[in-house]
């Protein structure tokens, strides 16, 4: 029985307004029961109107004829295509050779130098006998746990075996300072940024097709306003940051010049009652542990601000862990981003305008002056300066004192020539971090080795001599016997072990004195510049002032050569007694 044509237009009508509320199984039902409805001819007439397979139509006739129970399902278990993989055993095997990390140095793979898109891996697969899709090998990697994936720069080359060392003795002077009351800076300069209408990376919001245009070529325009040079202070307890935006050079005296200023603006009010500062800087640059000229300015900044400073270097290649980089360069960064830096006064104003959720405050200031390169420090101001290294890693981790130490003279008897001992000479010598000991443990130490240092000497004397020290006649026989340590002053115990060429002894015996030459007073005790009449003795002279005398201090200057020669003297004795301290 032939369908009429205003059927078809019904049925072509109603399928197109259920058909996208169907799921696949339902929609084979549907027009499997319409079919039935119409009896011969009725499935050619469905499958017409729904533009469908004729099998589709009779699948869904038989379907119902059965009476097949709901599946809850479109599709019965195992029905529909299968993947890829399943049907191609050496798909997967193959796809994992091409893009296996191991397997990248192998100069004999086809995609050693080219990118592993979807599509060059897939093109690569059907060459080797794996038909597949692009959109099948995307989700075959993800399967097996790839993903795409840039480069992690977590690589430093030959790292430094103390460097977790140093970042825990970092974070240890750190939190001494912020302990107690004084400032923590970490300091670093910003890259240097063109001024003008040059591209900054970024996008920002604008209108559609309207796009901020600058110059095609980012090169310099030497009659334009030039390059700025940021130079950042962050307070890490503070949360706060301060920028010198340079527009000379990126030198030591520049970034010691943005520090001072900071102390100046904001740190000094910050911290009125600091003693102390803490400065973390990376290894290199103008703030480099290498860099004469950064210790020299600190020096200077140090003297004029008093303040204490101890500086604490990153160790090198780990910059990037420079709390200025994260706390306040990159909000910086993303502050004026898409933005064309076309003055000096859109840098600071973006700068200052910068800010974080925690609170972090930014402060900017222009700096023209001028900072030369090339600037000079030769060895004897380095020498000059007041700073001390400390115990672990002196290279990264020095402090500079507020006031600067000169050279002291010590004089030496029997005219001898004075022996230049200055105070941080004496100061490197006694240092507790040093010698390991306290101040009052070297002394006592000092006071046990003495007699070992005098019987030493004696020991060189008698061997020199070739025999027993002879006594001068007429010496009482009940009078005390002075020993060096008890007679002899501190500097005339650091003459004799350092011998000069007027205070040397003669390897030849001492002449005998006559009786009335060793009742003379010797005044080699009094003065150093006037000769003696008598003869040189290798044993010390009679105590000629009187006993009653009240005894005076301990020169200072004196007891700085008592340490240093008492040191040798310690070398010298362990050497010899073969006996450790």
């Amino acid at each position: 029985m032939r369908i009429p044509d205003e059927i078809r237009v019904q049925l072509a009508v109603k399928f197109e307004v259920l058909f996208p509320h169907l799921d696949e199984r339902q929609q084979r039902l549907l027009m499997g029961a319409e079919a039935r409805l119409l009896g011969h001819g009725g499935i050619r007439a469905v499958a017409r109107a729904a533009d469908a397979s004729e099998t589709t139509v009779r699948k869904g006739v038989d379907e119902l004829e059965a009476g097949v129970e709901p599946l809850g399902r479109v599709r019965r278990p195992g029905g529909g295509r299968k993947k890829a993989a399943d049907l191609d055993a050496g798909l997967r095997p193959a796809l994992l050779a091409l893009v296996e990390p191991d397997m990248r140095g192998d100069p004999m793979s086809p995609l050693r130098w080219t990118t592993k898109s979807t599509r060059n891996l897939a093109a690569e697969l059907t060459r080797q006998g794996h038909r597949v899709s692009a959109d099948t090998v995307g989700d075959l990697l993800r399967e097996e746990g790839f993903s795409l994936q840039a480069n992690s720069k977590t690589l430093e080359g030959k790292q430094h075996p103390d460097r977790d060392a140093q970042f825990h003795y970092i974070n240890e002077q750190a939190k001494d300072h912020i302990g107690a009351g004084d400032p923590v800076v970490s300091v670093d300069s910003k890259k240097k940024e063109m001024v003008g209408e040059y591209k900054n990376a970024g996008r920002e919001w604008q209108p559609t097709g309207d796009p901020v245009k600058v110059k095609t070529h980012d090169f310099l325009d030497r009659e334009g306003p030039g390059k700025a040079i940021p130079y950042g202070i962050y307070d890490i307890a503070g949360n706060s940051g301060w920028v010198s935006v340079g527009t000379d050079h990126d030198t030591a005296a520049f970034a010691v010049a943005s520090i001072r200023r900071w102390w100046r603006g904001a740190g000094q009010g910050d911290y009125p009652h600091a003693r102390r500062l803490l400065i973390t800087a990376d290894a290199g640059g103008s703030n480099g542990y290498r860099t004469r000229a950064w210790k020299t300015e600190l020096a200077a900044l140090a003297a004029e601000t008093g303040l204490e400073i101890t500086v604490c270097h990153l160790p090198p290649g780990t910059s990037k862990w420079n709390r200025i980089e994260h706390r306040l360069f990159s909000h910086i960064s993303m502050n004026w981003r898409g933005r064309p830096l076309t003055s000096h006064e859109v840098i600071l104003q973006s700068i200052a305008a910068t800010t974080t959720r925690t609170g972090l405050t930014v402060r900017a200031e222009l700096d023209t002056g001028a900072y030369p390169t090339g600037v000079k420090v030769d060895d004897a101001q380095v020498d000059a300066l007041a700073m001390t290294r400390h115990r672990f890693h002196g290279d990264w981790n020095y402090t500079l004192d507020a006031q600067q130490r000169g050279p002291t003279t010590t004089g030496t008897p029997h005219g001898a020539e004075p022996r230049q001992w200055g105070a941080r000479q004496h100061a490197r010598l006694t240092d507790p971090e040093l010698t390991g000991l306290t101040r009052a443990q070297l002394d006592a130490l000092i006071s046990r080795l003495a007699p070992i240092q005098a019987a030493q000497r004696e020991h060189q004397r008698r061997h020199r001599r070739g025999h027993e020290r002879q006594r001068a006649p007429g010496r009482a026989p009940g009078r005390r016997s002075l020993t060096p340590t008890g007679s002899w002053p501190p500097s005339s115990i650091s003459a004799a072990a350092s011998p000069t060429p007027s205070s040397a002894h003669s390897s030849r015996p001492a002449r005998k004195p006559s009786p009335a030459q060793s009742r003379r007073p010797n005044p080699s005790w009094t003065s150093t510049n006037t000769p003696s009449p008598a003869p040189q003795h290798d044993s010390p002279p009679p105590q000629t002032w009187p006993p009653t005398s009240t005894p005076t201090a301990p020169n200072p200057r004196t007891t700085s050569n008592t340490h240093v020669d008492s040191l040798r003297a310690l070398t010298t004795w362990c050497a010899v007694a073969e006996t450790p301290v």
